[in-house]
């Protein structure tokens, strides 16, 4: 990263040094609002569903599905997930698969919807939004599962590996590196490119909780987050190689773009995921945008960054989709 005045850049990317005060004032209320609220919930089935309709309102709220978008379920056998397109956007031959966050827990397709539609509408690509099952009704490694097979479920109806990008948030991100360590375990073709939002890579959340403790999270403290992966995670040893995920050395891994708010806890696990793969020999952009908020990319009513972080996006994914192109090509 270099700065330039009040801009930082990375590489081609030129991005605010200081968040705006929409995005701070944002981070402020949440604090006393929503990180409030989400420690209080308990870890039952009622505390569970509010959590749920909590998170279903501010992202409906704050990141609402745009005018004209088609959404298209799909149920194919176990996978269960939803086509969505952007108006003017076709059925072509190159998608983005889409995996939620949640914790495993509080998320859904349909929360993810209006960030598909942001996502569809300025790549002009479907986004395939996979609806995996949710902890604490299904355990490790459902999600997980459910993950790989909506992969395989694209590659088995048309779909060319170098011709899809894989993005996914908080907990997404941590199934999308596994669902890469999977495809590399089972010698399944990669993708042409990977985006994180956010992702969480210490299952743990230690890293995260030493964060927290320095400023507080706006979202939810630290062990709100730890109560609902262990949810997931429950009967499980948290040094599986499934949860502890680490990046062989020489891994033939597709590029990565890793996006996080500097100040969210989960920063250093961006941090940590970008030291793994540029250490291992992939391709690893990790761009730390100012401000606090929790995958600040789904909320571009709350915080203005998010339009400028899907551009970054964008490019990306562009330019990953032609790298794998000219590859496919000169094989």
């Amino acid at each position: 990263m270099t700065r330039t005045g009040s801009m930082a850049t990375f590489g081609s990317a030129v991005v605010p040094v200081a968040a705006s005060r929409q995005a701070r004032l944002a981070a402020s209320a949440s604090v006393v609002g929503l990180r409030r609220i989400n420690g209080l919930l308990p870890p039952n089935r009622v505390g569970i569903a509010a959590g749920r309709g909590l998170i279903a309102g501010v992202m409906a709220a704050f990141g609402p599905v745009l005018p004209g978008t088609r959404v298209t379920p799909v149920r194919s056998g176990a996978v269960r997930g939803e086509w969505v397109r952007a108006a003017g956007v076709a059925q072509g031959d190159k998608a983005i698969y889409y995996i939620h966050g949640s914790g495993y827990v509080v998320c859904s397709a349909r929360t993810h919807r209006g960030l598909a539609s942001r996502l569809s509408k300025i790549t002009g690509l479907p986004v395939f939004l996979i609806d995996y099952r949710l902890a604490p009704e299904h355990r490790f490694p459902a999600a997980a599962d459910d993950v790989e097979a909506g992969y395989r479920w694209l590659l088995d109806n048309g779909y060319r590996a170098e011709d899809l990008v894989i993005g996914g948030d908080s907990a997404g991100g941590h199934l999308a590196l596994d669902l890469l360590l999977q495809n590399l375990r089972g010698d399944i073709a990669q993708p042409a490119g990977v985006f994180m939002y956010s992702p969480v890579m210490d299952l743990t959340l230690t890293l995260a909780e030493v964060r927290d403790r320095k400023l507080a999270d706006p979202m939810a403290p630290a062990p709100v987050g730890r109560r609902l992966i262990e949810l997931y995670t429950e009967g499980q040893q948290q040094d599986s190689p499934r949860l502890r995920l680490t990046i062989p050395d020489g891994a033939k891994l597709p590029p990565l773009l890793v996006q996080s708010s500097a100040g969210e806890m989960l920063a250093d696990d961006a941090r940590h995921l970008h030291d793994m793969a540029t250490a291992a020999g992939v391709p690893c952009e990790l761009e730390l945008w100012p401000g606090r908020i929790h995958v600040f990319q789904a909320l571009p009513l709350l915080v203005p960054e998010a339009a400028d972080a899907l551009r970054r996006t964008r490019q990306f994914i562009h330019a990953a989709l032609e790298q794998a192109r000219l590859q496919a090509k000169a094989s």
